[in-house]
């Protein structure tokens, strides 16, 4: 013990060592180790930063190949992409999905600034993102929920059950939007859209820095048809018309990114199209192999600054462009700062 009673370095290092071996070797989770140590969750959150930063943990990133490079560099010219995030190709979905999240905590480490706002939405691969092992954290960060809540969604797709795991991970806080995910009537939609708390907790996340997204597909496993949001037969004739994916679960477009919401559009409460324009940062999510034309949909619609997918999604998504070289541009892409320089 140290002279005032505290623990002395060499017990404190010991502490340090025995988190970070079971964090990051063990791989249990922060809640784990707070039970079995008799320490608050977010003190071994601390703790852990503490290991990292007297160097008792040595994280390796092994460098990107020349093919991941060349990926890149293909992605930004063609769709205006500031940064592409790419995993390597998983055994599973669960871990396709793991492996792509991290990359994202990762970038979210290294880019966000304190007291930035960041406008979350909904779906697994977003909440994947949350549950990414800890690394850095802030006091200051926002995270505002950028669509309404469902509570069969459960907590992988409630954006508010979301934000507020951001806030655990990352520190900071969590505002909730009250207001449901899904109104089958537009016009109550629209009623709620203007009522003061749901206004200004969406106005507060168009304002944001940073946005963090999903990309919907219309397949069986996509969130709305889980939710049972839409019918089958809307969802058919939705893709008869061309479309093909959807962001934040409200505004859908076709293969060449062009908006078509006629039919199934303006049921959920959230951000959409021209909102995610405006915002300096917006991070989309999409590790499934399945939404490969989703995220091709998705990029040309021309919001999306920085894309994490899997390495097979991204070869997939460049082989179907070139088979689409025809289809126009979205024209809601906004320019990147480098482009009126």
């Amino acid at each position: 013990m140290a002279a005032d009673g505290g623990p002395s370095r060499g017990d404190s290092v010991g502490l340090l060592v025995e988190i970070a071996r079971r964090y990051f070797i063990e791989n249990e989770t922060q809640d784990t180790i707070a039970r079995a140590l008799s320490l608050s969750r977010m003190k071994v959150n601390r703790l852990l930063r503490e290991a990292q930063e007297e160097g008792l943990v040595e994280i390796r990133v092994r460098l990107h190949s020349s093919q991941t490079r060349d990926l890149e560099a293909a992605f930004a010219r063609r769709f205006g992409l500031r940064h592409l995030l790419v995993a390597p190709e998983a055994s599973a979905p669960v871990r396709q999905r793991a492996a792509v999240a991290g990359l994202v905590s990762n970038f979210l480490e290294s880019t966000l600034r304190e007291n930035a706002v960041v406008a979350i939405g909904m779906g697994r691969n977003v909440a994947a993102v949350a549950a990414a092992q800890a690394g850095r954290g802030f006091d200051g960060i926002e995270w505002v929920s950028a669509s309404g809540g469902a509570s069969e969604a459960g907590e992988e797709g409630n954006a508010d059950h979301i934000c507020r795991a951001f806030a655990r991970r990352f520190g900071g806080t969590a505002t909730t939007l009250y207001a449901p995910a899904y109104v089958p009537d537009p016009a109550l939609r629209e009623a709620l859209m203007r009522h003061e708390t749901v206004r200004r907790t969406l106005n507060r996340a168009r304002g944001a820095d940073v946005a963090i997204m999903g990309i919907g597909d219309l397949g069986p496993d996509s969130h709305m048809a889980r939710m049972g949001w839409f019918s089958p037969d809307e969802i058919r004739q939705a893709q008869a018309e061309g479309v093909v994916g959807d962001l934040m679960g409200y505004d859908f477009f076709t293969l060449s990114g062009e908006a078509r919401n006629e039919r199934l559009g303006g049921r959920v409460i959230g951000l959409g199209r021209e909102d995610l324009a405006r915002i300096g940062c917006t991070i989309a999510v999409a590790a499934e192999p399945s939404k490969v034309t989703a995220i091709l949909g998705a990029l040309r619609t021309g919001v999306i600054d920085v894309l994490a997918t899997s390495a097979p999604n991204c070869r997939a998504v460049l082989d179907l462009a070139l088979q689409q070289d025809a289809a126009p541009i979205g024209t809601a892409r906004r320019p990147h700062p480098e482009e009126n320089t």
